[in-house]
């Protein structure tokens, strides 16, 4: 049964791609950081692994929060590493190397182009789209992605 919530479905269809794209640009980002996790190295490497754990983890809860709201859309999440490749707009590839500072500049380049995209994305959804649910949503999730900027940018000083 699809929800009757006072978004046309055509809206509701083009608001889950979106969120769908946007659950594959979250898991690409979770699995780099998991990879900073187990890889780091360095004489910071306790709290660099600390810090990690920290992110993947605030990063796993943002992957559950997308793919229920588009399930509260009526639409399935993608689940599977072909469709995450497939809609994600960041790399998989890795440009740095093993140490903190390495993997932070990536993982801030990423959460950087997250934000820009979300950024894009929240007067289009709440305003051609009449989904200010989805709108408010990722509004937050914009911010919280900032925060994790902040985070990764104090340990470049």
């Amino acid at each position: 049964m699809k929800p009757q919530i006072g978004i046309n479905p055509d809206n509701m269809s083009q608001t889950s791609h979106l969120l769908g794209a946007l659950l594959a640009d979250e898991f690409v980002l979770y699995t780099k950081t998991r990879r900073a996790h187990w890889n780091v190295e360095g004489h910071d490497f306790f709290a660099q692994h600390k810090f990690f754990e920290a992110q993947y983890e605030q990063l796993d809860e943002i992957m559950d929060d997308v793919a229920e709201r588009i399930r509260a859309l009526g639409h399935y999440a993608p689940a599977t590493l072909k469709n995450f490749l497939a809609l994600t707009h960041l790399s998989e590839k890795l440009h740095e190397n093993n140490d903190g500072t390495g993997f932070i500049r990536e993982l801030l380049s990423d959460h950087e182009s997250i934000i820009i995209h979300l950024r894009e994305n929240i007067n289009h959804l709440a305003n051609e789209l009449q989904d200010a649910g989805t709108s408010d949503f990722i509004t937050g999730l914009m911010e919280t992605h900032e925060k994790m900027t902040w985070m990764l940018r104090a340990h470049l000083k």
